[in-house]
């Protein structure tokens, strides 16, 4: 049976949520004993340490870990920052309490090392042990009370683009329609890298959203999101896997995990929305909101900052990834399925017959398309770009084979 998809482990990992249980560990168990099915329908039933495994991997990696294959930054060792670092932490002190009741002391830093090292939380090879402690200490990470814990928090990335926040907000309604802005900002600099509000809150917005985002202010090392089911779709995932992005999620109703995007939301509303605005179309809005990022928001000194969020970006310009617009990069934010080539060299998509461009007998490809556009479409062996296939003419090739013959 085929490995599973990031559907179907996302599909497991949704219903700890709901699992009878008291304990995280017991619903883990209650689900091993569950049958899924995936989207072609064959049953799938898993131990309770691959559903832990798969737990802690989306705990403090996102949704990108989830697929192995996927990973931007696979055979590579990757540092972890402070926020993962207390997330391990968080994931590892239930497991010093899980004998004997009443209240228990904090065990040592080197303790919840060693500790997050043996069940998966982090790997030797990202962090040393010395520098977690530093970690610990610098942060203050180690709080008798959770809630002070996610408190810590609050700090900024060091350089620009090193994290960018995104999330959704409620807008102004147009023609009886609610506008939804889609916005992301850079953690270090607090730029608003892209905001456009849209009328349907779904996938092609969310594409279209990161597409301006990527080509206006460069490629992020880490995207933070929520859990709503724009940034949980497989188009999100693998467009981050793309450009060598880690997608991250935070915890379930943890909105202050996103501070700086909220913090710019109520700016919004305070600031932009109470303007003497034209609402005749969305386009005209989008145009207004764009002005007052630029010529207001970006343009304007921080309070923390002490400097206006788009010099402060300017700062780093030489450390950013910037995309070059051309079809290679467009052909980065498009759909993708996975097809059987035939002993013909044809394979079949969306009702249609096509040729690929070399042969490719029997083996397995990945075809890339515009989802609401009919254009070309696009094989990619392994992540190899290897060409556009032809739509089949077969009264060419019978024509043509006569003729060699």
């Amino acid at each position: 049976m085929k490995r599973p998809s990031i559907y179907l482990k996302m599909k497991v990992l949704g219903a700890i949520d709901i699992a009878p249980g008291k304990t995280r560990d017991e619903r883990i168990r209650n689900v091993a004993a569950m049958t899924f099915l995936d989207e072609e329908a064959n049953q799938y039933q898993f131990t309770w340490r691959t559903i832990q495994t798969w737990y802690y991997r989306y705990k403090n990696h996102g949704v990108t870990a989830m697929d192995s294959s996927s990973r931007a930054d696979m055979g590579k060792t990757r540092k972890v920052t402070p926020e993962e670092v207390l997330e391990a932490i968080n994931a590892a002190l239930p497991h010093f309490h899980q004998k004997g009741n009443g209240r228990h002391k904090t065990p040592n830093k080197t303790a919840i090392y060693r500790m997050c090292i043996e069940k998966g939380l982090l790997h030797s090879s990202q962090i040393a042990r010395t520098t977690f402690c530093r970690f610990v200490s610098k942060y203050e990470m180690l709080k008798d009370d959770p809630s002070e814990n996610k408190r810590r928090l609050a700090f900024s990335m060091q350089y620009a683009n090193q994290l960018w926040q995104a999330d959704t907000m409620f807008g102004p309604r147009l023609g009886g329609k609610q506008a939804k802005l889609i916005a992301f900002i850079d953690d270090a600099s607090r730029v608003l890298c892209h905001g456009e509000f849209f009328f349907d809150e779904n996938a092609d917005s969310m594409i279209r959203a990161l597409r301006s985002a990527f080509y206006k202010r460069g490629l992020p090392e880490q995207l933070l999101v929520d859990n709503g089911s724009i940034y949980c779709c497989q188009e999100i995932t693998l467009i981050c896997a793309r450009v060598g992005c880690l997608l991250r999620h935070t915890a379930v109703r943890d909105a202050a995990a996103k501070g700086k995007i909220e913090r710019f939301f109520r700016r919004v509303r305070d600031q932009f929305l109470i303007r003497n605005l034209d609402l005749s179309s969305i386009e005209q809005l989008n145009k207004q909101f764009t002005q007052w990022v630029e010529q207001d928001y970006n343009a304007t000194v921080h309070s923390t900052l002490g400097m206006k969020p788009i010099d402060r970006f300017g700062v780093d310009l030489s450390r950013i990834r910037f995309l070059t617009p051309s079809q290679d990069t467009d052909e980065l934010f498009y759909a993708e399925a996975t097809r059987t080539v035939k002993k013909d060299n044809t394979f079949s998509f969306q009702g249609q017959r096509y040729e690929t461009p070399i042969d490719l007998r029997g083996k397995q490809i990945d075809v890339r398309y515009e989802r609401h556009r009919k254009g070309a479409v696009i094989v990619y062996d392994n992540g190899r770009r290897l060409g556009q296939a032809r739509l089949l003419d077969a009264v060419a090739n019978g024509l043509a084979r006569r003729r060699d013959n």
